[in-house]
């Protein structure tokens, strides 16, 4: 395997969702600008480029976010119960406080409109650039030495008016950048046997969806498959 590849494909497997390990140390000359040219490099349906990235430093803000996200936490706690409960309890969901910025990425589905080369059967194809767009922040970050970590538990409408959003601008992510201590070598949520990863054979298939044994065997056992 040629050096580019061999960094790319370590840089995949080293990548983590942060939450514990961030410094809050600055972040180094020109990093923060590499990492964002790197998002704005991603592919996008039409080249519409349909990305905007708000860089929010601002303790005050933070703040706010975190306790939005606490609060949603709470609500998320309360449909939990037994084992399941136990697990969630002891994990962390955010670094809002911890890192050194944060990182809001939105979606503008105007942009480029009124024709979107490639969206008018897909009408979630500009979304999914945005994603991209993530996802090359994140590898980039990673391969600077920082922690990335995606923050779920907020409600749109609450970010849309804490960053003053225009109408028709979506927050698609509320990212927490910076240095960190230490990337974990396995997921929070393997750690914390909330969930384990699939193994690729269970999800590659060849020429027709067909499912994998594991999926079989439930469909069975629910009494929705086929007769013995």
């Amino acid at each position: 395997m040629n050096p580019v590849a061999e960094a790319l494909y370590r840089t995949i497997r080293q990548r983590r969702d942060v939450r514990g390990q961030f410094t809050g140390e600055p972040l180094g000359p020109g990093v923060l600008r590499r990492v964002l040219a790197a998002a704005h490099a991603a592919p996008s349906v039409g080249l519409s480029q349909p990305w905007d990235f708000i860089l929010v430093a601002n303790a005050a803000t933070k703040a706010a976010l975190h306790a939005h996200v606490q609060h949603e936490r709470q609500v998320f706690a309360a449909t939990l119960s037994g084992e399941r409960a136990e697990r969630f309890a002891e994990i962390k969901i955010d670094g809002v406080l911890e890192s050194t910025l944060s990182l809001a990425v939105t979606y503008d589905a105007s942009r480029g409109a009124p024709a979107v080369l490639g969206r008018h059967a897909i009408a979630d194809a500009g979304l999914y650039s945005v994603c991209l767009a993530i996802e090359n922040l994140w590898l980039a970050a990673t391969a600077e030495g920082l922690g990335v970590g995606w923050v779920s538990f907020y409600q749109e409408a609450f970010v849309r008016e804490l960053l003053g959003l225009p109408a028709g601008l979506r927050p698609v992510a509320w990212l927490c950048l910076g240095p960190v201590t230490h990337l974990e070598s396995t997921p929070d949520l393997e750690r914390h046997g909330w969930a384990h990863r699939r193994p690729l054979d269970a999800v590659v298939h060849h020429e027709r969806w067909t499912p994998s044994p594991t999926e079989a065997e439930a469909t069975v056992g629910n009494g929705t498959g086929p007769p013995d």
